[in-house]
């Protein structure tokens, strides 16, 4: 079991690394997943993330602690554990973030990620079904599109944020995010297009390529300072996987820092507390984790919705051949189909806040829709300022970490959420959607827009996250920072870390087209490190 790269975790960035470092047939390339293969048809199936969202075959379970700033509740955090890892179970939504984003990397030191030097890799990665634009790649492996479902419902709040004065934005991934329109999403004939599907199923017999699923990692093996290989059990058996070359962490937000911590790499102290011992102090593992908080307004409406579309048997045949026959209907729903990316203050320089529209509603979805027909208009803030933190709760991989999103704790994230729904609401007074609502559900009028703090707690008591995790393995140069701008490690030699929580600072949107980035990125490091090593004749 020796390989020249041992990736640890085949997700978003992981799949990518695996096809891209296995195109030379010289190199030998494992990847090595805690779950199975993604044979499961809900992986395929668009609509399917309602049920893999909480299947533990498919999903790692995460909870977080009880968070002071959702009233002490405690929430589900789910993350895939299959081939494509979240990409197989996510929304299927693809948002690449605002230009601002990478430049502010680039600001703080981190140079090659500015927008102009991550814009290649957005378009390398992509197969762009859409209008032509110059900002979008053709003939990548990841297929998107321009969402082919319609629902009234969704149409008119479209119309409806237009007659509130925000501009339509035919597409936001174009380097102008701004504006109001419809999801683009990662699908390919009615199927999800996760990266394992993008990436790893065309190069799957690769002879020097190899996938090793149900394997947990336990550790990841040094000899002094530099990183030999990890150590993974299957069942009873602990197996030494070598890395000739370089060991690849793209375990997500949540198992990146958790594997550095348990293989000796955090903050010396908290290592201790576990009996760890400290093979290099990096007190940034595991801190400045961020996530997006969406709260959630419910408005009940007079036209159908998929609340009462999708009840009964006769509905549910209907859209079962929808689909078998034409690739169609609601089973190839994305999480939202309504979008918009707004400014909550004028002087603002790039949207703040981001709308997912959903044809539906639930107290929570992956249990069962409302009995009545209504629309969620959930709002998010894009750039969140409280960090929160990933901490061991043992010296056992198998015992998830402790997760504090320490959501709303600064006073910032609060007045923005705040400002969210109440821009929410402001779409919802303006036809044509004013002209179907019939009331609003949640948070309801008996919290008018003047009662900030009843507001405030409103979203404290029902707001949940949307699944972006990042942050825990920062990409910089303070003493915070986890890995330099080649995502190597800083203090250890061939050990990089490449997924969402290198992000110095959360991107503004779905986080999955930029974890595809960055995998690509990363891969393109590599290669030029390798072949810059073979040149030289030495091996680093």
């Amino acid at each position: 079991m020796e390989f020249d790269y041992v990736i640890v975790g085949a997700g978003s960035s992981g799949c990518v690394l695996a096809n891209r470092l296995s195109t030379d047939p010289s190199v030998r390339v494992a990847v090595i997943e805690a779950g199975g293969r993604d044979v499961s048809p809900w992986i395929h199936i668009p609509v399917g993330y309602f049920r893999t969202i909480k299947n533990p075959a498919l999903n790692w379970m995460y909870r977080t602690e009880q968070d002071p700033g959702l009233n002490g509740r405690a929430i589900n955090w789910p993350r895939g554990k299959t081939l494509g890892g979240s990409s197989s179970i996510n929304g299927l939504l693809y948002v690449r973030g605002q230009p601002q984003d990478y430049d502010g990397w680039a600001q703080r030191g981190n140079s090659g990620w500015s927008w102009d030097d991550v814009l290649p890799y957005f378009q390398k990665s992509e197969n762009w079904n859409g209008p032509d634009a110059s900002e979008r790649g053709q003939g990548g492996p990841l297929t998107v599109n321009q969402s082919h479902n319609t629902w009234p419902i969704v149409d008119a709040w479209v119309e409806a944020a237009q007659e509130a004065g925000f501009s339509y934005n035919n597409d936001y991934n174009s380097g102008d995010q701004e504006g109001v329109g419809f999801f683009q999403q990662t699908a390919q004939n009615g199927l999800r297009c996760s990266s394992a599907k993008a990436y790893l199923a065309p190069v799957r017999q690769r002879s020097n390529l190899h996938i090793i699923t149900r394997a947990l990692v336990e550790k990841i093996t040094f000899d002094g300072r530099t990183a030999t290989g990890i150590m993974i059990t299957q069942g009873l058996q602990k197996t030494h996987i070598k890395a000739r070359k370089e060991v690849i962490l793209s375990a997500g937000s949540i198992g990146s820092p958790q594997l550095l911590m348990l293989s000796g790499v955090g903050k010396p102290d908290e290592l201790k507390q576990h009996g760890i011992e400290v093979l290099h102090a990096a007190n940034g593992v595991g801190k400045n984790l961020q996530d997006h908080l969406q709260a959630r307004p419910v408005y009940k409406v007079n036209l159908p919705t998929i609340n009462t579309k999708t009840r009964g048997l006769l509905n549910h045949l209907s859209i079962g051949l929808q689909y078998v026959f034409n690739r169609s209907g609601p089973m190839t729903l994305a999480a939202s189909l309504g979008t918009a990316f707004l400014k909550t203050r004028p002087e603002l320089s790039s949207p703040d806040i981001q709308f997912h529209i959903q044809p539906l509603s639930a107290d929570d979805p992956t249990i069962e829709m409302h009995n009545f027909d209504a629309f969620t208009a959930s709002v998010l803030q894009l750039r969140p300022q409280s960090t929160g933190e990933i901490l061991l709760k043992s010296a056992n991989i198998h015992d998830h970490p402790a997760i504090h999103p320490n959501y709303l704790s600064e006073r910032i994230d609060q007045e923005t959420i705040v400002d969210g729904i109440r821009c929410a609401r402001r779409i919802c007074r303006h036809q044509p959607v004013s002209g179907m609502i019939e009331t609003e559900y949640k948070p309801g009028p008996n919290v008018p827009d003047e009662d900030y703090d009843g507001l405030l707690d409103w979203a404290r008591q029902t707001s949940t996250t949307i699944y972006h995790p990042t942050g825990t393995c920062k990409m910089g140069h303070d003493p915070m920072a986890v890995v330099d701008e080649t995502l190597r490690v800083h203090g250890l030699d061939r050990l990089r870390v490449v997924d969402c929580s290198i992000m110095p600072q959360i991107v503004s949107g779905n986080t999955n087209g930029p974890a595809i980035m960055i995998g690509e990125k990363a891969a393109d490091m590599i290669i030029k490190d390798q072949k810059a090593t073979t040149a030289g004749g030495h091996h680093s």
